[in-house]
Parts: C-alpha cells; structure tokens; sequence
C-alpha cells in the first residue's frame, strides 16, 4: 500500500494494518501480500483472496477430529490459546443450533465496532466505489467461497447485534456450504434450524437486527472471545467449543488425529477381550504388542476407514511401521 493510499484510511487499526476497504482491494481490508506475509508458514496454494487453501480432503477428515485431539497437536506447537469454550462471555458458553452438528472449513473473518457516522460514511463510500452492493453486513457473506465459514468478532453485542437472520443465514449456505461462529447474536432461530447443514456457534438469540454496527475488518485478524483467529485458518467447532487450527498445522492435526483414533481402539478391543491390561495399553508397548497391533490393522483396515474415518495413508504408514 502506498503512502497515499495510508492517509486515505481510517484511523482504526488492526495489527497495525489499515481496517477499511481501500477502492483497489474488493476482496479484503489488508493487502493481499500482507496476509500471505501474516500467514507465511502456509506453503500449499491460495485462494484468490490471498488466504491459505487447505485441501478438502483435509477437512473431510477433520471432521473426526476431536476438540482434544486439536488442542493437544496445537499446544505442543506452542499454539496454546486456540480454543474458546464460551467463557469469555458473559452470558456463559456458547449458543449452538444444532450440538450435535460439527463445523468444519476455512475461515473468512469479519470484524464489526460500535457505529460512528463519520466513519460508517467512509465505509459505505469506499464499499460504493468498490461497487458492491447492499448494506457492510453482507460484504462478508458475498465473499464466501464453498468450505468457507463466516468468523465475526460482533463484540459481543447481543440487543441490536444480530449479524444475521434466516435470510441471509440461506445466502451463508448457498455460498459456502457450511455455517457460522460469532461473538455476537443472531436471530430467526426457527427459520436458522430449517437449513439443513447449516450450523451456528453465538452468543445468544435475540429477536431485534442489527443497528448501530460498523464492519471496520473484512479478511483481517479477528478476535473471537481469547482467541486471535485467522483468515484461512481452520474452523473445528464442536460441543466442547471451537478450535481455530492454523492452516500450516491443520494437515499434523488430522494425521496425529487418526494415529490416536488408531491405537486407542487397538488398546479398547484388547483390554475388552482380556488380551492385555489397561496398564499395559497405558504404557509404552513391548515388541510383542507392537507386532500384533500392526496385524489387528491390517485385518481392520477397511472399518477403521468406514467407521472410524481414517485415511488409507494412515492405514499404510502404521502398517509399514512409519511413526
């Protein structure tokens, strides 16, 4: 961005990177170098926007992928305030459509202030010059791309705070296929419930719409709740609470993940018919143990991935003794 272009913009800023759409970026509030400089461990491809591409088959396997599971991979990279369980809030934990429902994909964020008009006015000038159409609260949405979930920092904002309703909960859907984590509230609970596949984590319900809002990030870093989430960044949402898995770590995760999945349900079957003890799972495996869990996955190689969704390169790397 050029100095010229620094003075156009507002004076709210995110990790010292300017906030407001500028005319030449219609995809996102910082520069398309900048998020690939932010998100530089990521060595795969990229969306056109500039955020990381995790593979679907990444995120089908995800998936399976518990809360532990995450959290543990994450911590041991140092990443250790990646997970939000609600409690930042003030109502409690988090408000979920459907418990019983994951939310997995890529995240594309959003961050909404407390209105002001003279900012508000910049805002809507630079979104008409941009040419897009309707009122900030839809920027987000028009960008989704099939994967994607829409991440919204709303601060907590819950009367008059409602990001979204059924309608635009529809167009979250149609465009991405997937759902919604706000710290924020939503509304038209009934009509949400009726999108099959759609699935929202907020902060609570409310009747009212939204007023007195201001969408001062688009694509940027974003807060949601003690977390800092990224664009491209991995969404695993589930009823513990949501994961934010950086996209460089989302492949370790789901790897370390199945290998876990793996050799607990080897120790299950083996504590249940009396073949070893609890504390011999426990503990590091003898030679002996070892050679018979590589056969039990051999001859349970085809259930592990119909029923515990294992990857057919996990199956391999443990038949071959690859740690």
């Amino acid at each position: 961005m050029t100095l010229t272009a620094s003075a156009k913009c507002c004076s709210l800023l995110l990790a010292g990177v300017c906030l407001v759409l500028p005319p030449s970026l219609r995809a996102q509030t910082i520069p398309k170098d900048q998020l690939i400089a932010m998100t530089a461990e990521w060595k795969g491809p990229r969306l056109p926007d500039g955020r990381p591409n995790v593979a679907d088959e990444i995120l089908k396997r995800m998936e399976h992928v518990t809360i532990e599971e995450a959290w543990a991979t994450l911590r041991g990279q140092k990443y250790t305030t990646q997970f939000e369980d609600g409690d930042e809030f003030e109502q409690g934990r988090w408000e979920i459509l459907h418990a019983d429902q994951a939310i997995v994909g890529r995240a594309l964020t959003a961050t909404y202030a407390p209105a002001r008009p003279d900012v508000q006015q910049y805002i809507d000038q630079q979104g008409k010059q941009a040419g897009r159409s309707g009122p900030p609260n839809t920027w987000p949405i028009d960008m989704l791309q099939p994967g994607d979930v829409y991440v919204a920092d709303g601060f907590g904002k819950i009367a008059d705070g409602t990001l979204i309703g059924d309608r635009l909960g529809n167009t979250i859907y149609a465009n991405s296929g997937n759902g919604v984590v706000f710290d924020g509230s939503a509304r038209d609970l009934e009509g949400l419930e009726e999108i099959d596949g759609f699935n929202a984590f907020l902060r609570a319900w409310h009747p009212s719409y939204i007023q007195n809002m201001m969408l001062v990030g688009l694509n940027t870093p974003t807060r949601i709740g003690s977390v800092t989430a990224m664009p491209g960044d991995v969404v695993l949402a589930k009823r513990e609470g949501v994961v934010f898995i950086p996209a460089h770590l989302a492949e370790q995760v789901v790897d370390e993940s199945e290998r876990t999945r793996v050799r607990d349900a080897f120790a299950h079957a083996m504590v249940g018919n009396g073949t070893y003890t609890a504390g011999q799972m426990d503990t590091k495996w003898t030679e002996e143990i070892q050679k018979n869990f590589v056969s039990w996955v051999q001859s349970n190689s085809q259930r592990l991935q119909d029923e515990l969704g294992v990857a057919r390169e996990t199956i391999d790397a443990l038949l071959q003794g690859r740690p």
